[in-house]
């Protein structure tokens, strides 16, 4: 992912607005009708100068006297034109407000679904509120420009051409005098620019950060009041934001240069043409009227060339944001979903296959070596091991969380990087370490895996697991608030609503990750018969902490250094003496005796 977003960093603002538009196609639906109505709001500004024009030559100064009938219908002209730039103005601003959040929703949902396409080995390898900023608030960097800067930018650019050609009709030496004051700061400005990037790049970054820290130390209070150091992570969330805070003010410091730069150069533009204009009128070379004219044109001229520059300021903060979001979805999906030309695995027992697989973590040594192994269907597996064995990896390669380096991982002989997700999610189910809840009752996390399933199925669920004393002492019952990350139940009581999850899925493999470790003696006995009927007719490989799930087994395979250095009941195994195995439950065994 580094390598990619790397890339996308370098990626110039031209080419990076083509690509976000390209991910955001709703941005230009209807562009050309928005840029017409821009057009004439744009147009209906530059009536008042006109009026004032004649109404100060013809109405005020005419050669019969002062006009009020002319003066009264110019008047009325300027209120129409007014008026009708209002609704055009409004009805611009309405239009990319709808297209900008359609097309940005968009973006959002591109993102966040490509984040969920990467294995967790590629999100692994960014911190989570990183990436979390890239899906909320960088896009809402993108939102602020489009819905505001980008209406200010498209009617400034079109104010400057219209006041440029009225500006030449009255008086070509003038508008080449303001051209002349406003060429220098334009080219300073369009270099000034990648420095502004830059330095909002990194703001984008420190955004990330900031998110990080506040997330994780949330997601750990209880860890850190337990080992009291809130006081080092309140100075690591203080390093986070006062690192924001300079990255914010070193961007905002150049921003306002380049705006400054701006009023500086239209106010001695404006006393220039004063000048030179007034020279021009007494020489009998512009009319009253003409130089009034030309001096609203020239506002009309520096005021979107000073909007400009602090809206180009503000397209570098959204272009630094849309180079962090287009980093994510460009990012390849190392575990695609073969989507419709996948395969489509019918229902029933499942047969399971590791031919020659190899595997290492990013940087890291081996943890699979030339793994062979054959698991036929109905067969009860328990995968036994020491810390660091392998084990675990070998369940994410088979439930397709990550794929293997080497060889291949088959279920019913389809490699599954051909079976399409949707058949193996139905068919294949893991229960991890830790069950993940939401903050959601409990039936709602029940039923998570399977949501048309009725409050009588996970009732009936809950009851072939002998779990049903359990629910009938809460609270609430199916109704009960587990809270974030089911913070209202014990550790054990959260493994408990998994296994349950799993269960109501019914799946056709069940890949167990030390389910039952997190579980008291007493529960992990109710739940191991619960499981016996589970498992039975079906394919189940559990990753074994707990050697009693060994003894239940119908094999043990037995994984040493990431390679399977045993296999065989455990009746047989544990009889090997100076066996990797027999050492493992001796050791488990001592440990229930103490």
């Amino acid at each position: 992912m580094s390598a990619t977003i790397e890339k996308t960093s370098s990626l110039g603002t031209l080419d990076t607005l083509k690509r976000g538009l390209a991910l955001s196609p709703e941005l230009r639906r209807g562009l050309w009708v928005t840029l017409a109505l821009a057009a004439v709001t744009t147009v209906g500004r530059i009536v008042v100068p006109f009026v004032v024009q004649q109404t100060t030559d013809h109405g005020l100064l005419g050669a019969g006297g002062p006009d009020p009938g002319l003066v009264v219908r110019y008047v009325l002209l300027a209120l129409v034109a007014v008026a009708v730039t209002a609704l055009t103005a409004y009805a611009v601003n309405v239009r990319l407000y709808r297209a900008s959040e359609a097309g940005l929703a968009t973006l959002r949902l591109k993102a966040f679904r490509h984040i969920h396409d990467l294995s967790m080995l590629t999100q692994n390898t960014e911190r989570r509120g990183s990436m979390v900023s890239r899906v909320t608030s960088d896009v809402d960097t993108i939102s602020m420009f489009v819905q505001f800067g980008g209406i200010i930018l498209i009617l400034s650019l079109g104010q400057i051409v219209v006041a440029t050609v009225l500006m030449a009709v009255y008086s070509p030496l003038l508008t080449a005098v303001v051209w002349l004051c406003f060429v220098p700061l334009l080219v300073v400005i369009r270099r000034f620019q990648r420095i502004v990037g830059r330095a909002y790049t990194v703001v984008r970054e420190r955004v990330g950060d900031l998110l990080a820290a506040v997330s994780e130390s949330v997601v750990g209070a209880a860890t850190i009041r337990a080992y009291g150091v809130e006081s080092r992570t309140a100075e690591r969330i203080d390093d986070a934001i006062e690192a924001h805070r300079a990255a914010a003010i070193r961007a905002q410091v150049r921003s306002v240069v380049a705006f400054s730069s701006g009023q500086l150069v239209a106010g001695l533009t404006l006393a220039v043409v004063l000048v030179v204009g007034t020279v021009l009128a007494a020489g009998g070379h512009m009319t009253l009227g003409e130089l009034l004219a030309f001096l609203f044109l020239v506002n009309l001229f520096t005021q979107p060339v000073q909007q400009a520059t602090e809206i180009l300021n503000e397209l570098q903060n959204a272009v630094a944001g849309w180079r962090r979001v287009i980093g994510i979805v460009d990012t390849p999906a190392d575990v695609a979903d073969p989507g419709d030309a996948g395969v489509t695995l019918p229902r029933g027992p499942i047969s399971v296959t590791f031919e020659d697989v190899g595997f290492a973590y990013p940087g890291g040594e081996p943890v699979l070596h030339d793994v062979d192994l054959t698991i036929e269907p109905r067969s009860r597996i328990a995968i036994v091991g020491e810390t660091g064995s392998g084990k675990s990896t070998l369940a994410k390669l088979l439930t397709r969380l990550m794929d293997p380096r080497d060889g291949r991982v088959l279920i019913d002989g389809t490699d599954l990087r051909d079976v399409r997700f949707s058949s193996l999610r139905e068919r294949v189910v893991l229960v991890p370490q830790e069950g993940f809840l939401f903050d959601e009752t409990l039936l709602e996390n029940i039923r998570f895996g399977r949501p048309d399933a009725t409050d009588e199925e996970v009732e009936l669920a809950l009851t072939e697991l002998g779990l049903d004393q359990w629910l009938e002492g809460l609270p609430q019952g199916l109704r009960t608030e587990v809270g974030q990350r089911g913070e209202s139940l014990s550790a054990g009581e959260r493994q408990l609503v998994a296994l349950a999850r799993a269960y109501l899925a019914d799946p056709d493999l069940l890949v167990l990750d030390e389910a039952t470790s997190a579980v008291d003696p007493s529960t992990e006995v109710r739940l191991q018969r619960a499981l016996e009927g589970l498992t039975r007719g079906r394919t189940s490989i559990a990753i074994a902490h707990r050697l009693s799930t060994a003894e239940a087994a119908d094999e043990v395979v037995v994984v040493d250094r990431g390679r399977i250095v045993q296999r065989g009941p455990h009746r047989e195994l544990v009889q090997q003496e100076g066996s990797v195995y027999a050492g493992l439950h001796a050791s488990w065994a001592a440990q229930q005796r103490g």
